[in-house]
This record gives structure tokens, sequence and C-alpha cells, in this order.
């Protein structure tokens, strides 16, 4: 108690003393003193060092506020626009559960576009073509980032909590199930009007080993069969190259086994019907072939991108069809 009395005792002022010393730059104006702590703060730190203004303020300057983060680029969506830069999850204080706010606005054009491109089609679920794209990543500016969600992550957009990708569960004692990297479509919850700003809300658990970052992007929905017409754009690789990669691995002596047959199957592993567009990654080094249609759609629903013969990673950049 005693000690508790002497952090909470401040020094009275005397009538005649300065309460503050007036500083003066170079071209004689006044300026404004800096803020100093009062006794009961400066006491109150020198006991509880866990709350020193010093550290809370280390810990937030770490933080750039927009970081150059770059996201990766997801197959089925192109960006038409930043609505809001990546910009840094900072703590606000030393506790464990942290929440932070950001706002952005829709220009008049980007709210008629997304108005205007609402799927009405027989058949198909009724959604925006054009969205207001959410994404959350690790604060790492080395390269490009995959989607990953902050530990333990609450979203409210305009205070209406914002639905997320459920977990994946996890046997493994004492670690928190993973979300789906994953983007988040909000526009069902966005004020679709230029006069009207928005407000995201996040929640999350604070990890002052990594950080992680979120944007905010008008995008362009698309389809497994728009996604096939750009690969067939690209054109396919010259049959003369497999026939080529054939001999090649027919002729490898580095074995002393010798390669005397290769099989494939013109079935695709995936429906196991056969193949109409014949395509594999540049990636992988096998002769096998998948059904390029088929992959799309299977990563429509589910992207995964990884090669069905090999199981190695299968990007959408990275396949060319057959010939």
């Amino acid at each position: 108690m005693v000690l508790l009395e002497l952090l909470l005792i401040e020094l009275p002022q005397q009538d005649n003393v300065p309460t503050s010393v007036q500083s003066y730059g170079v071209d004689g104006r006044q300026t404004t003193p800096a803020a100093q702590p009062s006794l009961y703060q400066t006491n109150m730190y020198a006991h509880y060092p866990q709350y020193s203004q010093t550290k809370h303020q280390q810990n937030v300057m770490a933080y750039p506020i927009h970081p150059d983060v770059k996201f990766r680029k997801l197959p089925f969506y192109d960006v038409l626009a930043e609505i809001l830069k990546p910009s840094s999850l900072v703590p606000n204080n030393n506790q464990r559960m942290q929440e932070a706010h950001f706002k952005f606005s829709l220009s008049p054009q980007q709210s008629s576009d997304i108005a205007s491109s609402r799927d009405t089609r027989p058949g198909t679920i009724c959604d925006y073509l054009k969205q207001v794209q959410l994404r959350f990543c690790l604060l790492e500016t080395s390269c490009e980032q995959e989607d990953a969600f902050p530990p333990c992550i609450s979203v409210r957009i305009n205070n209406k909590i914002c639905p997320l990708p459920n977990p994946i569960p996890t046997n493994k004692p004492g670690v928190e199930p993973k979300r789906p990297p994953r983007p988040v479509n909000i526009t069902g919850m966005v004020k679709l009007s230029p006069t009207i700003g928005n407000l995201i809300s996040v929640s999350w658990a604070a990890d002052f080993n990594r950080g992680y970052a979120l944007s905010v992007s008008l995008v362009q929905k698309l389809s497994s069969v728009e996604l096939l017409q750009r690969l067939k754009s690209k054109g396919s690789k010259n049959a003369e190259y497999t026939r080529s990669l054939i001999k090649e691995k027919l002729n490898d002596d580095g074995d002393e086994i010798a390669t005397t047959s290769l099989r494939v199957s013109l079935m695709c592993p995936l429906g196991k019907l056969r193949m109409t567009t014949p395509c594999r990654p540049i990636t992988c080094m096998h002769l096998q072939c998948f059904d390029a249609y088929l992959f799309l759609q299977m990563n429509e629903k589910k992207p995964t991108w990884s090669c069905p013969v090999c199981d190695k990673p299968a990007l959408y950049d990275d396949l060319r069809i057959d010939g």
C-alpha cells in the first residue's frame, strides 16, 4: 500500500514555478514542447516495465502502415482496382487479442460496375461477377505472398459478422486449426454507394514473431471456361517437343537399367475419361498428361493447383497444352 501511494503522489506545482519551458526555433518562433510523461507514469513504467510506453511504441513502429506486400495472383480473378492498399495489422497494446479498424469507399464508377455485374443467368448462383475482395497474408516483402489468416481472427464489415472459410480440423494437440488460404468475397456486405464509407473491423491474436497485412481490391471473377480459352490462346507445345522428350528418355544410358518402353494413357487420371485437351505443367518431367478443362473445373471448386500425376505444384501459369 505504501508503494502504491508513493506511485500515485505527484509533486504539487508552485505558483512561482513555470509549468513548462517555452522553446523557440531558429526563426524566433515559439514551438510546441513535446509531451512529457507525468510523475505517476514515470514511476509506473519504472516499477512495471511490461507497461513501458517505449516498448509499446517500438512494437508499433516495427509495422509500416502500408507495407510493400505483393499478393500472389489468383487465376480465377483479374484485379481491376486497388481499393485499400495492403495495410498492416498493428497491435495497439501488449494484450494477446488485438483489434484494428480500416475504412474504404467506392468511386461512383466502381459502385455502378459492381451493381450492374450481378449474374442472373438461369442455373447460376446469383452473384456479382465484379466483386470486392478482402485478402490477408503474412507481412513479408521478400516474395509474393499466398493468402494466410491471422490466428483467432474475426472480421466485421459495417458492424456485421463476415463469414470466413471454415478452419481445417487438426489432430495435433495444442495446434490451432488453420483456415484455408482463400480470399473473402465481401461484396454483399459492402455499401454500393460512393457517398457512404465502409468500415472493416478485424480482431485477431497478435503474434509478435510475425506480422500480417490485409488489402481490399475490386476484381473480375472468371470461370473455368474462360481460363481454358486463355490457356488455348497461349498455343500448344509442338508435337516434336514431346517426341524429342521421348527419345531422350529412351536413349538415356545414365542408368544401368535401360528404358525400352514408356507407357502413357489417353485417359485423364482425374475423370477416368479420354482427354480432350491434354496438358501438363512445364515444371513436371513426366509424359503423362491430364485434361485441362477438368483440372480447371476442379480447382474452381477447391483450389489446390497440384499435379494429379505427381502431386507437385501445378500453377495455372505453368500449364501448357501438349500438341
